[in-house]
């Protein structure tokens, strides 16, 4: 039996083509193509964080006391880093979308077909936004949810951690940082402010005594940029935590291994000077560490030196 011929034996007058399309889109939804804008509502920032923090209750729940249980760490790093890339994604579209507009706002030539085409781009890029901004909401929820579950902060393996929406403790790959270096004042890579940088051993675990010098720090200059060497373990990794914490952007200078081969962590001390900062915060570590104290006093920049008041045989190797 049809459509019509139903209302017909209920007594009902005929339905149009445009009633149908209506009531279709009432029973069955409306998807819009990769042409079209989007409409719908996208989730709440409380709904996202339950999301991820259900994803990964589900897999330490489900791997926890079982042979799975060393798979634990790789699998919510691997969750984070899905977020990621799908971050990277729609800023990809949403670059391209930016492009498209620009093309349509020099084409436009008072016809309303001109006028139409470039509503529908600005309508899609704000779309665009809104999900870029929810994944990278997601992200960084993510990234605290892995840092509380295995005490490690997450980082991607390589570019940067940026989140648009919320401009705090932003993770910035240097060379990121100097390919954007001209952009300083509208490139959200580059945070305005006061640059400290901070170096020491991967073994010094004297957390105490690197919050308290980066608390001066942070009291002296209260638009605090941090600068570090990206290391995963010792002070590095305490002044991310720290900067985390207190919503401080940072920017992580990590080694170019394999272009620079032994060289690497003194070409990184080199890129970090280059990015001027006002101190350097200097703790227990080996030579390193003391070329990286001694390129800065030769430029006459501060030093913070920490070495002999740090607690002993906390310090360890510098990579």
């Amino acid at each position: 039996m049809s459509y019509n011929s139903s209302f017909r034996r209920s007594g009902y007058p005929s339905v149009t083509a445009t009633a149908r399309v209506a009531d279709n889109l009432a029973l069955y939804g409306h998807r819009p193509t990769a042409d079209e804008p989007e409409y719908r509502p996208i989730p709440e920032p409380e709904q996202l964080t339950g999301a991820v923090a259900s994803l990964f209750n589900s897999i330490t729940g489900l791997f926890a006391d079982t042979a799975l249980e060393p798979d634990i760490d790789d699998m919510l790093w691997s969750l984070v880093n899905t977020l990621h890339h799908k971050v990277d994604r729609v800023q990809r579209m949403l670059d391209d979308n930016e492009a498209q507009q620009r093309s349509s706002i020099e084409e436009q030539d008072g016809s309303e077909v001109r006028s139409v085409e470039l509503e529908r781009l600005t309508d899609k890029g704000r779309a665009l936004m809104d999900r870029r901004n929810a994944f990278e909401h997601m992200r960084d929820a993510a990234a605290e949810l892995y840092e509380s579950e295995t005490g490690s902060v997450w980082r991607p393996r390589s570019g940067s951690m940026v989140n648009r929406k919320a401009q705090t403790a932003a993770m910035i790959d240097s060379r990121d940082y100097l390919n954007a270096k001209r952009h300083a004042e509208t490139n959200v890579l580059i945070p305005a402010g006061t640059k400290i940088a901070i170096t020491g051993g991967l073994q010094f675990q004297d957390h105490k005594a690197v919050y308290a010098a980066l608390d001066a720090a942070l009291a002296r200059h209260p638009d605090l940029v941090l600068l570090h060497g990206a290391a995963k373990t010792g002070v590095d990794h305490l002044a991310i935590t720290w900067a985390r914490n207190k919503g401080v952007k940072a920017i992580g200078f990590e080694p170019e291994w394999n272009k620079h081969n032994r060289a690497a962590p003194f070409k990184r001390n080199d890129r970090m000077l280059e990015a001027t900062p006002t101190e350097v915060i200097v703790f227990p570590g080996n030579g390193i560490t003391d070329n990286l104290a001694d390129k800065a006093k030769q430029q006459g920049i501060r030093l913070v030196d920490c070495r002999a008041s740090s607690k002993p045989g906390q310090s360890g190797r510098e990579g």
